[in-house]
């Protein structure tokens, strides 16, 4: 039976943004308005990208899911500059609803035969997806593996810091519900015995909020009795993927859930890369990559990886 690892890692900001050069006229980066003189500008964190990769080749998987990349053209940019010899053959992204333009994606190495964007769904006014549900199928040896990809609605509120989980939370309920949907009127009410992966950054954790009567607003979707959440397979102390660095904090809020069949054919534990943290981070145990420092990390994410067995 095939076996591929599939990993998740919201890279934060994995845009190609721009600053002028040093002695550049700005009214000279472009002459038309449309045409950009690029030899006019310098990229941004450029040591942050090189962070970001090096989590990329450490967890080393077949098929990536990404969060947080600024369109298609940033990501093949990015596959060509820094994840050379990787063989990421296969990317796709679809623009999403986010006002800042942070979508979800998938690199593979195995080729993308199918895929479905349910940026387009709403209740009443609003979209259900921040971002999206990309649904993506890859075609493995002569099967099929099909990922839903995720980045659902942030715990933060600017409005209302303090209360920012509780303030959020219906929105995430009503993504984890919208992802349930997905899933049966693709599979049916078996799901389960399918090969399906939900992934992705869900921004949200299973454990109440004591001093404010919070609960998750993930549960319905993460203790789903059609999928396994396989970071459950870790010890307890090492089930965490994101560092809140204002609070100190380490929490789960990324997912490999994978359907129960696929998890039940799988054996493996999962890894999190928690090498590309702050160095505020004192909880990694390893020493960090050559780079990181507390102000400079590859993410505030952690990618975290499974190779299952189709």
């Amino acid at each position: 039976m095939p076996t591929l690892t599939v990993a998740t890692f919201n890279c934060e900001n994995l845009f190609r943004r721009f600053r002028f050069k040093a002695k550049i006229d700005p009214a000279k980066a472009s002459a038309d308005g449309f045409t950009i003189n690029e030899l006019a500008f310098e990229v941004l964190r450029k040591p942050e990208k090189t962070l970001t990769a090096r989590c990329i080749r450490a967890v080393d998987a077949d098929v990536l899911a990404l969060q947080e990349v600024e369109n298609l053209d940033v990501l093949r940019r990015f596959r060509s500059e820094y994840l050379s010899g990787m063989r990421y053959t296969h990317a796709m992204l679809v623009e999403g609803n986010d006002p800042r333009a942070i979508d979800v994606a998938v690199l593979s190495r195995h080729p993308i035969v199918a895929v479905r964007s349910w940026q387009h769904l709403r209740q009443g006014r609003s979209f259900v997806f921040s971002r999206d549900c990309l649904e993506v199928d890859v075609a493995v040896a002569r099967k099929r593996l099909t990922l839903f990809v995720n980045h659902f609605k942030s715990m933060l509120d600017k409005n209302d810091p303090r209360q920012g989980r509780t303030t959020t939370r219906a929105k995430r309920v009503l993504q984890a519900n919208g992802v349930r949907r997905l899933v049966t009127d693709r599979f049916g009410t078996s799901a389960g015995r399918r090969p399906w992966i939900v992934l992705g950054d869900l921004n949200d954790y299973l454990a109440p909020e004591p001093d404010q009567g919070t609960t998750s607003g993930i549960r319905d979707l993460v203790e789903w009795r059609q999928l396994e959440n396989v970071l459950d397979r870790l010890p307890e102390a090492d089930r965490w993927t994101h560092f809140r660095d204002q609070t100190r904090t380490y929490r789960q809020l990324d997912y490999i859930l994978l359907s129960k069949s696929l998890a039940a054919a799988t054996r493996a534990v999962p890894i999190v890369e928690r090498r590309g943290l702050s160095t505020r981070a004192t909880r990694v145990g390893r020493p960090r990559f050559p780079g990181v420092t507390a102000q400079t990390a590859a993410s505030d994410h952690c990618p975290m990886a499974i190779t299952v067995t189709l």
